[in-house]
């Protein structure tokens, strides 16, 4: 009996022993360790395990030549420019520009006739423009005067200007075309004015008239400053005559003098008329080719008290066209409309006006070739 029951224990025992060594051996990390509901892991991983990278063995190439390149400096160019320091960036645009118009026309034996002539026209023109963040400061100052010369006759004035304008401008964050404006603006002239052929009597004078506008209100600029409309619903017009007998003469809209019945002054003309009204202005250029520059200047006004809806007109259009760096040719007109400017008045021998005359519309044009310098 013994006998027989040791037979299957041969068999059973190696046979628990494999199976023990396998359930074991797939898994050689304990179970977690629970405390309250927390897994404790109590196993410490102290094993790093570190593979080499094979480096990849380069065998060059037999032709190529591994010595030690000779260094030459025979083709190396000296610097051209000097050495310019380090300048801190500027905050300001300037333009500066200089020019002369001449025109010409000489006859010889000409059947038709006519009169030798030569015309001249010089200007100036400076720009100061300051931008940065929420403000932006435009300054612009032209000069221009023009004369004609021509056989039997003397010398005549054709252009004569003084123009200052000035507008500085807030706006509350970067991205608006939108500033709250103060502008200002200053017309005036350099010598005497004719109504020729009569030299005796000038017509205009150095501040005789001279405008001054100052006001606030809000402009609209673009980005690249081509668009700029300034509307302003309280702008003070100052009109200056400092020549007293043109300002006796009540000329330009100022009153003028009292007169006894000889014709002598009782009480001087004043040299000075303040308004009060609208102004709306606009500079607009467009580039209709690369060389071809359209540029517009508006300028309208109207009084609160003397004469609301009557509107002055000062338009100014001009074509440039370059030619190259110096040579250019400029097309321009100017249309002027001011209820204040009288013409064809009459008076008597005692200087009693008889007929005070009427405002007209007042035009130029002008065709220049010339030379046109930027500094």
């Amino acid at each position: 009996m013994r006998r027989i029951l040791s037979q299957p224990i041969k068999f059973i025992a190696p046979l628990l022993l494999l199976v023990s060594i396998w359930s074991f051996g797939q898994d050689t990390i304990p179970a977690p360790i629970l405390v309250d509901s927390i897994v404790v892991d109590s196993v410490v991983i102290d094993t790093i395990v570190i593979r080499r990278t094979v480096d990849k063995i380069y065998s060059p190439r037999k032709d190529v030549n591994l010595n030690i390149p000779n260094i030459n400096f025979n083709k190396t160019k000296t610097l051209q420019e000097g050495f310019q320091r380090f300048r801190v960036p500027s905050f300001w645009e300037k333009e500066n520009s200089f020019g002369i118009n001449v025109s010409e026309v000489a006859f010889v034996n000409w059947n038709a006739g006519g009169d030798n002539a030569v015309s001249g026209l010089g200007f100036l023109k400076f720009a100061r423009k300051y931008k940065f963040s929420h403000f932006q400061w435009d300054n612009n100052l032209e000069l221009r005067y023009g004369l004609n010369a021509q056989d039997g006759r003397k010398l005549r004035k054709t252009e004569d200007v003084i123009r200052l304008s000035s507008n500085l401008g807030f706006r509350k964050d970067t991205i608006s075309n939108w500033f709250y404006s103060v502008q200002l603006n200053f017309n005036t002239q350099f010598s005497n004015g004719y109504k020729y052929p009569d030299r005796d009597t000038p017509i205009s004078r150095f501040m005789a008239p001279g405008y001054l506008l100052f006001g606030a209100g809000t402009s609209f600029i673009t980005k690249d400053q081509k668009f700029n409309l300034y509307l302003s619903p309280l702008t003070q017009k100052s009109t200056f005559v400092l020549d007293q007998d043109l300002a006796d003469n009540g000329a330009f809209g100022v009153n003028e003098a009292i007169l006894d019945a000889d014709g002598n002054v009782i009480t001087p003309g004043e040299n000075h008329l303040l308004e009060i009204g609208i102004l709306i202005t606009n500079n607009f250029n467009y580039n209709i080719a690369d060389n071809i520059e359209l540029k517009s200047r508006l300028n309208l006004y109207t009084d609160y008290i003397k004469s609301f809806g009557n509107i002055d007109v000062d338009w100014e259009l001009n074509l440039n066209m370059k030619v190259n760096k110096f040579i250019s040719t400029s097309l321009g007109t100017q249309m002027i409309y001011d209820d204040d400017i009288l013409f064809d008045v009459v008076k008597n021998d005692n200087g009693t006006i008889l007929n005070p005359g009427i405002p007209k519309i007042q035009f130029k044009q002008i065709l220049a070739v010339g030379i046109l310098y930027g500094f």
